[in-house]
């Protein structure tokens, strides 16, 4: 099983347990997420979904504040960010084959 499946499932899992957990039927909550029941029903199966579908089934539950908690910002730290300035990243690009490369290997020094 691909780790994506899995993570599905557990999702869907942990939806269905929330859901449950707060005395909601399907039928009240797919209505509360503007979805039908048996797309919540698929979702908490584990079946693939969209991420639109799992948004709205999540803030129904009131469940934004977590998701959003769970997912870094990826600021840059305020001293950083002097030591910076004019050369913040406003793009990835790609590694060559040395950056991916590691630059050292056991065995690498004279004294081993």
């Amino acid at each position: 099983m691909r780790i994506s499946r899995q993570i599905e499932a557990e999702i869907g899992s942990r939806l269905a347990r929330m859901r449950l957990s707060r005395n909601v039927t399907q039928t009240m909550l797919a209505s509360d997420a503007g979805i039908g029941v048996r797309t919540l029903r698929r979702l908490e199966a584990g079946e693939s979904s969209t991420l639109d579908t799992f948004l709205r089934v999540a803030l129904a539950l009131d469940l934004g504040d977590a998701i959003l908690g769970a997912i870094p910002t990826g600021n840059i730290r305020p001293i950083e960010r002097v030591s910076r300035i004019g050369f913040e990243r406003k793009r990835a690009r790609p590694q060559s084959e040395e950056d991916r490369q590691p630059t050292w290997t056991w065995g690498d020094n004279a004294d081993d």
